[in-house]
């Protein structure tokens, strides 16, 4: 009986904020993409008071809040990333996400801290939100997302191969969704995913949402 070899794995950068509760969501469904389909999932870090820097006046003052503490957490991750390897990102965020959104704790030094010590991490990098000493990386790991994809996003933002298996990844922004699909709908959702990617010229589906992030 001849055998044929898997396929090579489909490689996936997903750039996310850990405070942003959508992000969480997509996030948890590129989670569940992975036990139906071979990807291979790179994390990277993106920052949303980055992005709003300069226009926080346009922000309600909800946001604005937000804003405020969506420093520490990021600052957090890259200071793991620099000091373990990027292979932390994944479980630190799992971590952070997981107290911030279905948890909902307080986006507060005592919240970093417990998830450094489920990540298996030292808590003194809970220290490294307070300081701008890893700003440099985060700014530089936020443009590179933000670089494919452009001006106009959010967090997340996800780069698959593009029609040419040769050329650059095709990056946007989500896919926004609620609640977390899972099981085969996750992978049909993948499956779309990939084929608007994989279309020449394509930029954009869009509608109005009319409910709020669900956790489960």
């Amino acid at each position: 009986m001849s055998t044929f070899p898997a396929p090579a794995p489909t490689a996936v950068d997903f750039w996310f904020d850990p405070v942003c509760p959508w992000t969480w969501l997509t996030s948890r469904w590129m989670l569940e993409v992975q036990k139906a389909r071979p990807v291979e999932v790179t994390w990277h870090v993106m920052s949303l008071a980055v992005l709003n820097e300069g226009r926080l006046d346009q922000l309600s003052p909800q946001n604005r809040e937000l804003m405020g503490q969506a420093w520490a957490p990021v600052r957090v991750l890259l200071a793991a990333q620099e000091s373990f390897g990027p292979g932390v990102l994944e479980r630190l965020y799992t971590a952070l996400g997981t107290r911030y959104h279905p948890g909902a704790q307080p986006k507060n030094q005592a919240t970093i801290e417990a998830a450094l010590r489920e990540a298996g991490l030292p808590e003194h990098l809970a220290q490294a939100g307070e300081s701008d000493a890893y700003d440099a990386a985060l700014r530089q790991s936020h443009q590179e997302g933000i670089t494919l994809v452009g001006q106009e996003v959010g967090s997340p933002i996800i780069a698959v191969p593009g029609p040419d298996p040769d050329g650059d990844k095709i990056a946007f922004f989500g896919p926004v969704v609620t609640p977390t699909p899972t099981g085969e709908q996750a992978a049909r959702l993948w499956d779309g995913t990939l084929a608007v990617a994989s279309t020449p010229g394509f930029y954009e589906i869009k509608r109005t949402r009319t409910v709020g992030p669900i956790f489960h």
